[in-house]
């Protein structure tokens, strides 16, 4: 007891003390829109890859009392490609957390590197989303865009985003490949062949796909054309498919584009920079679903992420590609 009554009051001293350290912060309320004025936050994230869009929220509102909305537009310092566009309609999340449309005007045009909406009806409030496909143009280059609002009473309002660095890595999806049929892999052209057209590409193929129930640790593979017998066994190649690629075998790396937006694992260009491949196989035995393998081509002109979407049982699989020229 005689513990308790001395530490007592101690304890509500320390306290005292503590409060009186605090520096009491005023709260200043923002102030009220009092003109055109307007926002915007990039929604997309990760590397920006040639033909994936980028994705902008872009926000303008005005005092009813001033008059209305009347256009909005998006100029890109490059030009997008086919795909981009800024939406007529603006949207709101209703109780079940689904992003409702309502049409505020005609469907956007795009004139070079200008994207424009015209307002169709009377509001002085909107959110429009804007989605610029990157062009082949931006590869490796810097893309800014200014975002701009016009409203009835003859004022404008506009909001710069970017710039924004356009990665060297392409890309391709959901390739099928299949044991003894499409098997045959380019990086070059990123393309996948069966053994004709494979012959007629022969300085081009890099990998070749085969599935062995046995032994166990085989299975689904991929590998270089110039491996050892061994590990192409009962395979004959296309009379000039003789490269030898290097390869690195991985779990855990589940790229988010090449996975089809699942996950949350970006790889960037500067990956395949750091990239080590010296004294990597040629080979790549017993992949999995959701595993991947870097890829070094012969002539070190590609460097390659190979992403295995599904396999089966049947000796097929689904594959998707990023690839960074060196």
């Amino acid at each position: 007891m005689r513990n308790k009554n001395i530490k007592f009051p101690a304890l509500i001293l320390i306290m005292l003390t503590s409060l009186l350290a605090c520096t009491k912060q005023e709260y200043t309320i923002p102030d009220p829109v009092s003109q055109l004025t307007n926002d915007c936050i990039k929604r997309t994230i990760g590397p920006s890859i040639v033909s994936l869009p980028l994705e902008f929220a872009y926000a303008m509102a005005l005092p009813k009392i001033n008059g209305k909305l009347v256009s909005a537009q998006v100029e890109a310092s490059i030009a997008g490609a086919s795909g981009t566009f800024l939406e007529h309609r603006s949207f709101y999340t209703n109780s079940s957390g689904v992003d409702v449309p309502v049409t505020i005007g005609t469907p956007s045009t795009t004139v070079d590197k200008l994207t424009k909406v015209t307002f169709s009806v009377d509001t002085n409030a909107s959110t429009l989303r804007y989605y610029y496909v990157i062009p082949e143009a931006a590869r490796g280059q810097s893309v800014s865009f200014t975002f701009t609002a016009n409203s009835s009473d003859g004022k404008t309002a506009t909001y710069k985003m970017g710039p924004y660095a356009i990665s060297k890595m392409s890309i391709t999806k959901n390739l099928a490949v299949s044991n003894g049929a499409n098997a045959f892999i380019s990086i070059e052209d990123m393309a996948v062949y069966n053994a004709a057209s494979a012959a007629t590409n022969a300085g081009k193929i890099d990998l070749v796909y085969l599935y062995r129930a046995a032994p166990t640790t085989f299975t689904h593979a991929l590998v270089s054309p110039a491996s050892d017998a061994a590990y192409l066994p009962g395979v004959t190649l296309p009379s000039g498919v003789n490269r030898s690629t290097k390869l690195r075998k991985v779990f855990g790396l589940q790229d988010r584009n090449l996975a089809n937006l699942q996950f949350g694992i970006y790889i960037d260009d500067v990956d395949f920079k750091q990239l080590d491949m010296v004294d990597m196989p040629n080979y790549a035995l017993g992949l999995r679903a959701e595993a991947g393998v870097w890829v070094e081509t012969t002539d070190k002109k590609y460097r390659a992420y190979i992403y295995v979407n599904s396999i089966n049982a049947a000796g097929t699989a689904v594959i998707s590609i990023l690839r960074y020229t060196l």
